[in-house]
């Protein structure tokens, strides 16, 4: 690519295809990036599914009553001369019984949920609509439907039918739908190995003293916190100084052990930022202005294999901008889909929600903005959005205080208030 701005929709497409390609070079020769493993269920949160999982059973295995109440025959309900139902309680059965009863119509079965619907019922009234009187009940004809309140087998999950599906990022519903099947051990991906590499010779390590020009490294450790969200492996790396010997080194090390690395700083056109020169000369990278704020600078690309490596394979690379924000916006928008897609997972773009904004926002068209944004409810009750205030790329408190981003697309310009914006909430993601 030239070094013209690119939009935020071509660098992920671009993103994408090198991620397919390198997916599909890590299965032809059965590289670890394309390994799969098998793990216990309770291990298996975020982790991505490898294979398809086929229901071993019907769900539910039997038909049973979805009310606390009381089972019966419907064709009781077929005289439409009655508005009211009598019918004499003879027994009970509660959720784990098995025993057998007899019924003639006029009888019913006081039930619980679960529990196995009687072979001559088809229909459960809740216990809260009848009138109890000793053995009988009473109910109005029109409190309930034939079949209603009747659980059918299978009507959740077929046996032999998919109860997941390959490539699925397991959630907390997942496993326990898994359990519900009687499945303690799953096959999932491995873990993907990223390594993180801060660059910079202001950077300084957390609990030593800041000297005159430094700052304390803030960008490992938000960048480990999206990681580990995403449960992969970590390599840190730690700070690397603005010396080419140094770059050079730290990143064939890395390339040695992680199937991706990520590093911050070091991607503008600033004299010390060596990064691209390294690059150029261990792999293809593409360094890219990206039509975007915050975040306009990064670089993408793949490292040739190198000595020592586990497989004979490529590495990913995404050099991200410097400042704080800029690090996060980047590694939302492009490094956390492209990571798990390279790891097997299946994904699409998050939904967007549409949202008042409660202020203007100036905005210039031919770029896509980020900004940082708080959901709230008006006194009537309506959803709006606000920013957090100042949106400077380097003020984290901007991203701390949100929770979600409101999306300014490439040809949108100023925005007024009460004006419909995109939204993209984070809550469980940053």
């Amino acid at each position: 690519m030239d070094t013209e701005f690119i939009s935020v929709t071509e660098a992920r497409e671009a993103i994408h295809q090198l991620v397919a390609q390198l997916s599909l070079e890590a299965a032809s020769k059965s590289a670890p990036l394309a390994l799969n493993e098998v793990i216990a269920i309770e291990h298996a949160m975020n982790r991505i599914l490898a294979n398809d999982i086929l229901s071993p059973i019907d769900v539910p295995a039997a038909d049973n009553s979805a009310m606390d109440g009381y089972a019966f025959q419907s064709s009781q309900l077929q005289n439409i001369k009655q508005e009211k139902i009598k019918l004499k309680i003879v027994g009970s059965i509660l959720a784990g019984q098995t025993q057998e009863f007899n019924l003639s119509p006029s009888d019913c079965l006081k039930i619980t949920t679960g529990a196995l619907m009687p072979k001559d019922c088809d229909t459960v009234i809740p216990q809260e609509f009848v009138e109890l009187d000793n053995d009988m009940i009473s109910f109005s004809v029109k409190a309930v439907k034939p079949g209603e309140n009747r659980r059918l087998r299978g009507e959740d999950l077929k046996a032999n039918l998919p109860a997941l599906i390959a490539g699925r990022i397991l959630r907390p519903s997942d496993i326990g739908l898994l359990a519900s099947l009687g499945i303690s051990s799953i096959p999932v991906k491995r873990k993907l190995k990223v390594a993180l590499i801060s660059s910079g010779d202001e950077l300084q390590n957390l609990g030593a003293p800041l000297q005159k020009g430094q700052i304390y490294d803030s960008n490992r450790y938000s960048l480990q916190g999206l990681l580990k969200r995403l449960d992969l492996d970590l390599i840190d790396c730690g700070i690397v100084r603005d010396n080419p010997d140094s770059l050079r080194k730290a990143f064939i090390q890395a390339a040695q052990h992680a199937d991706v690395i990520i590093s911050s700083g070091g991607v503008s056109v600033g004299e010390a930022d060596f990064t691209k020169q390294i690059m150029q000369e261990l792999g293809a990278i593409d360094f890219w202005k990206i039509a975007m704020r915050p975040g306009r600078p990064m670089a993408f690309g793949a490292l040739n294999a190198v000595a020592g490596k586990t497989w004979a394979g490529k590495t990913l690379f995404f050099g991200l901008p410097g400042n704080p924000v800029a690090v996060m916006v980047t590694f939302y928008q492009f490094v956390r889909s492209a990571l798990l897609e390279l790891n097997g997972a299946k994904l699409t773009r998050p939904t967007l929600l549409k949202v008042r904004t409660a202020e203007a926002i100036r905005k210039k068209p031919g770029r896509t903005e980020f900004q940082r944004g708080i959901l709230f409810k008006n006194d009537q009750g309506e959803l709006r959005t606000k920013t957090t205030g100042s949106q400077g790329a380097g003020i984290l408190r901007s991203i701390s205080e949100a929770d979600c981003f409101i999306i300014l697309h490439h040809e949108q310009g100023n925005i007024e208030v009460n004006d419909w914006v995109d939204v993209e909430i984070f809550d469980g993601l940053l």
